[in-house]
């Protein structure tokens, strides 16, 4: 009993069945109804795209005994036997094994003679790009003037290893890796016309798998056949692969957005008694992260065709876009680190822990507040020497945080803003505002009018989440903008920096040895190229003054 194998059976037997290739299909068509063939034609484009496929096609279009047509008749002697591979005057030459100069020469004796079967003599070199350089340049005389009756169709997945002068001679036609979409539905195709029962689930595995090779995924899919008994099953076809289901990647998704480490963890001991592939599983996790990403940005063009689109469409609307960004970066990276980690199990916990323990600078809501809620005016600039009390607009959620004051923020403000973890425009607007009043849970901050551009909403929600954190998830924040009596951190630094100066100028001028060039050289010292010892204000003895720090 003989056996045809899916690749083999399902090869498309005319130009409209070939798969995914309409920009190349489309100039081959109009070239062959109008007679305006090219003695060269070379197709480029990764393993099982349909490179021979097409050139076999294109042989079959030239020798129909019907005529030269972009439709061969596929019923004629002619055609017949290049579907089958016996037709004499298609000469198919595999590159990786005929490199040498001499089987080129031998080949190209026989190019003069007229075809014996069809009406066209067609070399059809494969992988053409491991021909030896000689082979190279016996080739090119011929490739460039042949006799009218003999076509080269060449074939190579690495085109940048072909010498100039062989593709300046050349029609160049490059095939696309096929959409992991295409790939399903013509899996889905052939598995109905073969009669056999299958999971949409499973065959979209095999399309992912195929990598953008139909013939791979062909080869695949009877693998899978021959697996599951005859019929294609997703948990089959997992145990095939050796990949894990994509429900546990989401699963892992679902316990980051809890921020339940320990169930994290947990999930991951369960999971490494099957001994995956940590990479995979990574890549599963990605795919997960920029499907959440697409459902949040973009939802029309969102998929949901599996199992897990309803779960991931409820983490798209409880994780914040910020969020899912920076998770997709933390993957990313993990990627790359992970064959650096001592072993894979701990490399993937390691990315996910980072993944609870970092977060991005908070910022407002992506989804705008109902039109029922009022809503708090916005700030207006403050003219120079007049106060305002209008406030700036700020969220007053409540933040799960730690309870209890451990600072008072009238007493010690310099000591809470270092106690959070404030970064940018945040620390600028912390240190920039003073404590104008404390009480009842409501902290008000005052900002010089000069400063107000600091007073962004992202920036005040940010400021409010962080002191939420270190003061009590009942805090309330109001900034008004105007002048106030108190100092801020950053006149403080400011005069403090003033301060240094003045002391480092000081010891400077008293300095023996400096005052003895003064008087010697008649030197003069110029102010502004002292600079204070660094990370100190406080008086320092002269014998530790930089050398540097004086100028003749």
């Amino acid at each position: 009993m003989s056996y045809q194998v899916l690749a083999r059976k399902w090869r498309p037997r005319k130009f409209a069945e070939l798969v995914g290739q309409t920009h190349v299909v489309q100039p081959l068509s109009h070239a062959l109804a109008s007679g305006q063939v090219h003695h060269a034609l070379l197709f480029t484009g990764t393993r099982g795209v349909g490179k021979t496929t097409l050139a076999r096609l294109f042989a079959k279009a030239l020798n129909c005994l019907e005529g030269v047509s972009a439709e061969p008749c596929g019923q004629c002697a002619a055609c017949q036997a290049i579907e089958q591979g016996r037709f004499i005057d298609l000469i198919e030459i595999d590159a990786a094994s005929r490199t040498k100069v001499e089987d080129t020469r031998d080949l190209l004796d026989n190019v003069q003679y007229a075809p014996s079967q069809g009406r066209y003599k067609i070399y059809l070199i494969d992988e053409v790009h491991m021909l030896s350089r000689h082979s190279f340049n016996a080739l090119l005389k011929t490739l460039e003037e042949p006799p009218p009756h003999v076509k080269f169709i060449l074939a190579t997945t690495d085109p940048q290893r072909l010498p100039a002068t062989i593709l300046s001679r050349c029609l160049q036609f490059n095939l696309k890796r096929l959409p992991e979409r295409l790939i399903a539905d013509r899996l889905s195709h052939i598995l109905t016309q073969e009669g056999v029962a299958y999971e949409p689930a499973a065959v979209s595995l095999l399309a992912r798998a195929g990598d953008g090779s139909l013939r791979d995924a062909l080869t695949l899919l009877d693998q899978a056949i021959a697996f599951a008994g005859g019929q294609v099953v997703a948990a089959d076809v997992h145990a095939m692969l050796g990949t894990i289901d994509p429900h546990h990647a989401v699963h892992l998704l679902e316990l980051i957005a809890a921020g339940d480490a320990d169930a994290l963890l947990q999930h991951v001991a369960a999971l490494d008694e099957r001994t995956p592939d940590y990479g995979q599983l990574l890549g599963e996790l990605l795919v997960g992260l920029q499907r959440i990403a697409v459902m949040q940005m973009v939802p029309a063009t969102a998929r949901d065709d599996d199992s897990n689109a309803a779960t991931l469409q409820r983490l798209a609307q409880a994780v914040t876009p910020e969020d899912i960004q920076l998770y997709y970066q933390i993957a990313l990276l993990g990627r790359r680190d992970l064959p650096l980690a001592v072993d894979a199990r701990s490399g993937f916990e390691m990315l996910l822990l980072r993944m609870l323990c970092f977060s991005p600078i908070a910022a407002p809501s992506r989804t705008p507040a109902p039109s029922s809620v009022p809503q708090p005016p916005k700030v207006k600039a403050a003219p120079t020497g007049v106060q305002t009390d209008a406030p700036v607009p700020a969220s007053l959620m409540t933040q799960t945080a730690s309870t209890g004051h451990a600072l008072d923020p009238q007493t010690d403000w310099d000591g809470l803003v270092k106690s959070l973890a404030l970064s940018g425009l945040v620390t600028q607007l912390a240190r920039h505002c003073s404590v104008a009043d404390w009480q009842n849970n409501l902290l008000t901050l005052s900002l010089a009018p000069a400063h107000q551009s600091l007073a962004t909403e992202r920036s005040i929600e940010s400021l409010r989440t962080a002191l939420c954190q270190r003061l009590g998830s009942k805090l309330k924040l109001r900034l008004v903008v105007g002048h106030s009596e108190q100092t801020t951190l950053a006149q403080q630094d400011a005069a403090r920096r003033v301060e240094s100066q003045r002391d480092a100028e000081q010891l400077i001028n008293q300095d023996p040895n400096v005052r003895a060039l003064q008087e010697t050289f008649n030197a003069q010292l110029r102010p502004q190229s002292v600079r204070p010892w660094p990370g100190s204000s406080q008086h320092s003895s002269a014998s530790n003054t930089p050398e540097n720090e004086r100028e003749r």
